[in-house]
């Protein structure tokens, strides 16, 4: 109810629905999420429904919108845009053993993937961005870590700290934008070097 709620509240100040940007999202450490075998039952579904179904359930209500809708004057339907991370295709052991939120954002990678597929020929694109570690208030553990502050200096050398979140912020903005009318099915690494470093 209230995806459907959020979809029409959007309505009466727009005529259509133009993007989507799925950002939501947690990391299920404190509900139990860990190395597959310490990971509760609690931790990975809390963190599969929070990170995984919410996704689902947006992209459904925004897609039937979107298929209803006539094309837009560059000639799609939308945009949508799923968070991903760099943890989904690039695991990192000692610092971020967080199973069921790397299953969690691989889920979305492969989602994205296929309903690209399929939606391209009703004009509406698909993508994700792939952010490594981002200043956000999700992350304050990490940022009061001095031993993975130390780690973060090589694993993101472009930045040698963690990535700003306008960083992440300017790579949705295109992805979502008319500039990348003719990308669709990719996901954007936004990670300062962390899938490409050691």
């Amino acid at each position: 109810g209230e995806v459907a709620g959020a979809v029409e509240s959007c309505l009466p100040r727009r005529a259509r629905i133009d993007a989507l940007f799925n950002v939501a999202g947690v990391s299920g450490r404190k509900f139990g999420d860990g190395p597959v075998h310490e990971c509760s039952e609690e931790g990975w579904e809390i963190t599969m429904e929070t990170n995984v179904k919410s996704v689902f359930l947006m992209c459904r209500a925004v897609v039937r919108r979107m298929l209803e809708q006539p094309a837009g004057e560059g000639g799609l339907r939308g945009s949508i845009l799923n968070m991903a991370s760099a943890l989904a295709f690039s695991p990192e052991p000692k610092f971020f053993a967080t199973h069921a939120y790397a299953a969690s954002k691989s889920a979305i990678i492969g989602l994205t993937c296929a309903m690209a597929a399929y939606y391209a020929p009703s004009k509406i694109r698909v993508n994700a961005v792939a952010p490594g570690l981002t200043r956000t208030p999700m992350s304050l553990r990490a940022q009061q870590n001095p031993d993975l502050l130390e780690f973060i200096k090589t694993k993101q050398p472009l930045s040698e700290d963690l990535i700003e979140a306008d960083d992440v912020a300017r790579a949705a903005v295109f992805l979502l934008s008319d500039d990348a009318r003719a990308v669709t099915g990719e996901v954007m690494s936004v990670d300062a070097g962390w899938r490409v470093s050691r």
